[in-house]
C-alpha cells in the first residue's frame, strides 16, 4: 500500500529542502510548482519528487494536479512551512499499513511564530490547529477558491494522529502582516470573481465575528499578545477583502466600459434637405 506526500509550492526555495528532507520516508513525493521563479523546481528534483509545473490560480487546481498524479492509495499533505519529525513518520506509516478503519485521518499542527509555538487562535486562512491531512485519493475534494477553500471529505474518519506536523508560520509580526496583504488581496479577487462584495456594515461584522471566534472561542486570549495579533488580523481580513474587492470591482467595471466604448462602431450622421 504506497503512500504519497503532497506538497504545493510557489516560490519556497527558501524551505522546501527542510520539508522534502523529512518526507523520504514515504514511497514518492509530489510537488505542484504553481509560477514558480525560483529554484523550487530544481530542490524538488534533488530530492527525487516528481515535479508538476504549471499555472494553478486556485488551490483546489494545485491539490488535485497533485493527487491526480501521485501513485499512492494514501496521500499525506504537507504544507512547504511545515515539517515531519520522526515520531510523526513512524505513526503515519503504522496507520496506513495497520488496517485502517476509515478513510481518512485528522493531524494536529503545532504552528511555531519564531521560537514560540503558539497553540491557540488559529483558523481560517491564517493557519489550523488540525486536518484531514492523511487521506485514500479521491476522499478529499476542495472547493473553488484562492484562499481557505471549502473542503469536502467522503468515506469514514478513521481517527487522530496524535503526533503533530509542526509548522513555522511566520518568523516575525512583519511577516504575519506582510501574509495578511497576500491574503486579503487573494480573498478579494474571489469575492470580485463571486459578485459577493458585500458591503461595510456587513464586513464589520463578519470582522467582529471572527475576531471574536479567534480571540474567546479558539482562546487565543490565552496566548497573550501574539494571540491578540491573531485574533486582530482574523478579524481584519474580511473587512479589509471587502474593501479590496469593491474596488477591484469597480476597476473591473471601468475597464468593460471602456473596451464597450472602444469597440463600438461610429456613430452615423444622417443629412437632410
Amino acid at each position: 500500500m504506497k503512500l504519497s506526500a503532497l506538497v504545493c509550492a510557489h516560490n519556497e526555495e527558501a524551505r522546501l529542502a527542510d520539508c522534502l528532507r523529512n518526507l523520504e520516508f514515504c514511497d514518492e513525493i509530489v510537488v505542484v510548482a504553481d509560477r514558480c521563479t525560483d529554484r523550487t523546481q530544481e530542490i524538488a528534483r534533488q530530492f527525487g519528487a516528481r515535479v508538476i509545473d504549471g499555472i494553478f490560480p486556485l488551490e483546489s487546481q494545485r491539490k488535485a494536479a497533485g493527487v491526480a498524479a501521485g501513485l499512492g492509495e494514501w496521500i499525506l499533505e504537507v504544507e512547504a512551512d511545515e515539517t515531519v519529525g520522526p515520531a510523526l513518520a513512524y505513526e503515519v506509516r503504522a496507520a496506513v499499513h495497520g488496517r485502517p478503519k476509515g478513510d481518512w485521518y485528522h493531524v494536529p499542527v503545532h504552528n511555531y511564530v519564531g521560537e514560540a509555538l503558539v497553540r491557540r487562535g488559529w483558523g481560517g486562512a491564517f493557519g489550523t490547529a488540525g486536518a484531514p491531512r492523511l487521506y485514500r485519493r479521491a476522499m478529499k475534494q476542495w472547493g473553488p477558491g484562492r484562499v481557505s477553500p471549502p473542503v469536502a471529505l467522503s468515506g469514514r474518519c478513521a481517527g487522530s494522529i496524535e503526533t503533530p506536523l509542526v509548522r513555522q508560520a511566520e518568523p516575525d509580526v512583519g511577516q504575519m502582516l506582510a501574509r495578511l496583504d497576500r491574503q486579503t488581496a487573494l480573498r478579494a479577487q474571489d469575492l470580485a470573481d463571486a459578485g459577493q462584495t458585500g458591503g461595510l456594515l456587513a464586513n464589520l461584522a463578519s470582522g467582529l465575528r471572527q475576531f471574536w471566534a479567534s480571540w474567546i472561542w479558539r482562546q487565543g486570549l490565552r496566548e497573550g499578545e501574539i494571540g491578540f495579533q491573531i485574533a486582530l488580523m482574523a478579524g481584519l481580513e474580511p473587512i479589509l477583502s471587502g474593501l479590496r474587492a469593491r474596488r477591484l470591482a469597480s476597476m473591473r467595471g471601468l475597464a468593460a466600459e471602456a473596451a464597450g466604448a472602444q469597440a463600438a462602431p461610429p456613430a452615423r450622421i444622417s443629412r437632410t434637405g
